[in-house]
């Protein structure tokens, strides 16, 4: 049972000091039945006066931080410990009307699915459409399980992975144009490919921790990275990373499962002064991952700066 150690800095700097208003912070991962949160601790520089941490409506966990004073410079410290048990893959078992796609979810489950099966994207030329039921058709027992994971490893061979520092996503059909893209493009563009088949989906942001052959600790590199998860009756949501080709959760960390990808920023906020004073703004991770349960289990708490 593997356990991550995450550590994520985010340090934005001005020339003067400027007052900050309210920032919004997903930084706490999300809790499921395959990963726990076994301690969880936050710097911020300078200090808020207030720090408040509510779910949203999809059970993430959402920090708000309000702040009194100006200052040069503002850090975000997140140090986060996370247990995770590893899914089986072989041992999912899929209801039977689910097992070939397409398949209709039951009238109890469609309520809650519905706002993950529409489309967020618009698809004038129906590219994509015709791309997904190519796949779709090189199955004849199109089977459900098997044309999702042959849509993963599609984009992780067709496309080229670039770095893209500019804030946002691409669109799917700007994707399919260009033939590259971010992990959050990857992720998108997925979504939207299962969705055109009616199979409910959703953006997932968090860790990434990249493993090498130590066996007890792994002081490997790490970053944030996103997926997507889809829902199949029986099974529950799986995840799928499509920028590596990966199924199920080995090696990922989740903060937030979301619709809409801008829900999924680790933070926001804004700053008083002129646009001229914002300098820079760095990100720094590290995961590092033990395969070990020695450790003993630590508590959630808070960690201000003075």
């Amino acid at each position: 049972m593997p356990t991550f150690i995450v550590r994520h800095v985010t340090t934005y700097r001005y020339k003067a000091a400027v007052a900050f208003g309210d920032h919004r912070m997903m930084l706490r991962p999300r809790e499921s039945s395959d990963q726990r949160t076994r301690s969880s601790r936050l710097k911020i520089v300078p200090e808020p006066v207030d720090t408040n941490w509510s779910e949203d409506p999809s059970g993430n966990l959402v920090g708000i931080a309000r702040f009194g004073r100006r200052a040069r410079e503002l850090s975000f410290e997140a140090c986060i410990e996370v247990e995770q048990t590893e899914i089986d893959l072989d041992a999912m078992r899929l209801a039977d009307h689910a097992r070939t796609c397409p398949f209709s979810y039951g009238a109890e489950e469609m309520p809650d699915l519905a706002r993950f099966i529409e489309r967020q994207y618009a698809d004038p030329d129906h590219g994509l459409d015709r791309g997904v039921r190519g796949v779709l058709g090189e199955d004849p027992d199109r089977d459900t399980f098997r044309f999702l994971v042959r849509l993963n490893a599609r984009i992780r061979s067709d496309f080229a992975y670039l770095r893209r520092e500019a804030v946002g996503i691409q669109s799917p059909v700007h994707t399919l144009r260009l033939g590259s893209g971010t992990c959050r493009d990857f992720a998108v563009l997925m979504a939207e490919a299962a969705r055109s088949v009616g199979i409910a989906a959703r953006f997932v942001s968090g860790y990434l921790h990249v493993a090498t052959d130590e066996p007890a600790l792994v002081m490997a590199g790490g970053f944030t990275h996103a997926w997507l998860q889809v829902y199949l009756p029986g099974a529950g949501w799986i995840d799928f990373d499509p920028t590596s080709g990966s199924v199920g959760n080995r090696d990922l960390v989740r903060v937030a499962a979301v619709r809409d990808p801008a829900q999924a920023a680790p933070i926001g906020g804004s700053f008083l002064g002129f646009p001229s004073d914002f300098i820079a703004m760095s990100v720094a991770v590290s995961v590092v991952c033990k395969r070990s349960d020695s450790c003993a289990p630590g508590t959630i708490s808070e960690e201000r700066a003075a």
